[in-house]
């Protein structure tokens, strides 16, 4: 053990949301809730409105 293992690490499936989680959870940890409030509101609108518009294409009639 040299510290040359050259074998792949391999990632869990909950790596990418645990860190995700992390990241949201120390950027707005420290925020009061009126700031959460709206920043989690606008994100979410955001959400909403891509979804919504997503489905709408998916409805209409081909060109």
């Amino acid at each position: 053990m040299d510290g040359t293992d050259t074998e792949p690490v391999l990632a869990s499936k909950w790596d990418l949301p645990l860190a995700l989680f992390s990241l949201i959870r120390v950027a707005f940890g420290d925020l009061p809730v009126w700031a959460k409030v709206i920043v989690f509101g606008l994100v979410g609108s955001v959400g909403v409105w891509t979804a919504v518009s997503w489905l709408r294409g998916r409805r209409s009639p081909a060109r």
